[in-house]
C-alpha cells in the first residue's frame, strides 16, 4: 500500500465504516437498492448473523509467521482469496462503477465478474478488467442472443463464465418499491432533490448518464413502450438441466453456477461438467425464507466438494468472514455489497480501499489463529 492507502485504512478501517458513509453520499433510491433483500428481509439479516455464529479456536507458540493468501484458481494465481461479485444496476449506486471495479480487479489481480445487466457492456469493461473478467449470465431465452452474448463476453476477454441459478423469477424487493425505484429510472422531482443533496453523485451521473442495460440493449425490441420490462421477460427462468449442458458445450473456458444450495442441485451439476459452483442464496434479495448461505456451505463441500472447486457468496462482510468460509470448506470467496459500499463511499479509490481493508483483516486473523497458509484453516476446531 501506498502512504494515501494506508491513511484512508486508518479513517475507514471496516466495511461497515464504508457502509455508513455510503448512505450518506447517493440518492436514497439508490441506497435503497444496494441495501434492500426481499420480503421482510430476514433472510438477509440471517445470512449476517451465521456467521457471528461461526468460532476458531486459535492456536499459539508458532514461532514467527509469515501468511501467505495468494490463491490458484482455474490455472490462475490471484493475490488474494476473494473476488468481486456481479452486481446488477452499478450504475444507478454509483455511475461509472463497473469500470472503478474493473480496474480495481486488474491492479490487485483478483477477479471481477460482470453482471448481464450491469450498465456498462462487455467490450467496454473489458479493456479495463484487462485479464481478470467473469462475465455472469442470466440465460436468455432466445439460443441465437445467448451465443451471440457469450461470444462478445469472450471476444472482450472474459474468460470464466458464471451462470446465475437463483432467479428463477423477478423477486419483489418491497423496499426498493416503497423508495420509488422505476425501470427504467425516471427523473422526478424527489430524483432532483437527491441530486442536489448528494452532489459527488450527481457529477459522476452527469458523466455517464442515465442507467442503462448497456449489454443486452442490442437484442431489445425499440419499438416497445418498456424495452426495460421486455429485456426482463427475455432473460431468466429457462435455466435448466438441458439448458446448462447446451452452455456446457457452447461455452469453451471455466463455467461456474452461482446460487447453488441443494446438494442434489450440486451433484448434477457437477455430473453435466461445470468446473465450479458458488454456494450464494443471492444475499437474500430473491427468497426471504432460505436458510443462511454460510449454513449450507458444509452440506455441498460433504456433497461434491472433491470433485469441482466450491466458491462462496453472502453476507460477506470482513476478512475474518472470508476465513470463515474457507474453514467450512469454500475454495474462494466473492463479495457484492462491500465493494459497492466502498465504491459509494469513497469513489473512484472506494474499490481499492475494500481489497485493502479484506487482505489485511486477513493477515492479521491469520497470525491471531496461528496460520501460516490458507490450507490450514480446514484443521482448524
Amino acid at each position: 500500500m501506498d502512504k494515501k492507502e494506508k491513511v484512508l485504512l486508518q479513517k475507514y478501517p471496516a466495511i461497515i465504516d464504508l457502509q455508513e458513509k455510503a448512505e450518506r453520499r447517493i440518492p436514497n433510491v439508490a441506497w435503497e437498492y444496494l441495501q434492500s433483500g426481499t420480503g421482510r428481509e430476514i433472510a438477509t439479516q440471517r445470512n449476517l448473523e451465521a456467521f457471528d455464529k461461526i468460532t476458531l479456536n486459535p492456536q499459539f507458540f508458532k514461532g514467527e509467521l509469515n501468511p501467505q493468501v495468494e490463491t490458484k484458481l482455474f490455472e490462475k494465481t490471484y493475490s488474494a482469496p476473494f473476488g468481486i461479485a456481479p452486481v446488477g444496476i452499478q450504475g444507478l449506486m454509483w455511475p461509472g462503477g463497473e469500470f472503478c471495479l474493473a480496474s480495481t480487479a486488474r491492479e490487485k489481480n483478483i477477479p471481477y465478474c460482470l453482471s448481464t445487466v450491469a450498465s456498462q457492456d462487455p467490450e467496454s469493461v473489458g479493456k479495463k478488467v484487462g485479464s481478470q473478467g467473469w462475465f455472469q449470465l442470466y440465460p436468455p431465452r432466445s439460443k441465437q442472443t445467448r451465443i451471440d452474448l457469450l461470444m462478445r463476453a469472450a471476444r472482450s476477454g472474459f474468460h470464466t463464465l458464471v451462470v446465475t441459478a437463483d432467479v428463477p423469477a423477478p423477486s419483489m424487493r418491497e423496499r426498493t418499491k416503497r423508495a420509488g425505484l422505476r425501470t427504467p429510472p425516471k427523473i422526478t422531482p424527489r430524483f432532483i432533490w437527491d441530486g442536489i443533496t448528494n452532489p459527488s453523485w450527481t457529477m459522476k451521473f452527469l458523466k455517464h448518464g442515465m442507467p442503462q442495460l448497456k449489454t443486452i440493449l442490442p437484442y431489445a425490441d425499440k419499438s416497445k413502450q418498456n424495452v426495460f420490462e421486455e429485456l426482463r421477460a427475455g432473460f431468466g427462468g429457462t435455466l435448466s438441466w438441458s439448458y446448462l449442458k447446451e452452455l456446457r458445450d457452447e461455452w469453451h473456458g471455466p463455467l461456474i453456477v452461482k446460487g447453488v444450495t441443494h446438494p442434489k442441485d450440486a451433484n448434477h451439476c457437477v455430473n453435466i461438467g461445470v468446473d465450479g459452483l458458488i454456494v450464494s442464496n443471492h444475499g437474500g434479495r430473491q427468497f426471504d425464507g432460505v436458510p443462511a448461505a454460510i449454513e449450507l456451505l458444509p452440506g455441498i463441500v460433504k456433497e461434491v466438494g472433491d470433485q469441482t472447486k466450491i466458491m462462496f457468496d453472502s453476507g460477506v462482510r470482513s476478512g475474518l468472514d472470508i476465513l470463515k468460509a474457507i474453514h467450512l470448506g469454500a475454495d474462494f470467496v466473492f463479495l457484492g455489497r462491500a465493494f459497492m459500499y466502498g465504491l459509494c463511499a469513497l469513489g473512484d479509490k472506494g474499490g481499492n480501499h475494500v481489497y485493502n481493508i479484506l487482505k489485511e483483516d486477513i493477515l492479521m486473523n491469520m497470525h491471531q489463529l496461528g496460520i501460516s497458509n490458507l490450507g490450514e484453516l480446514r484443521k482448524i476446531s
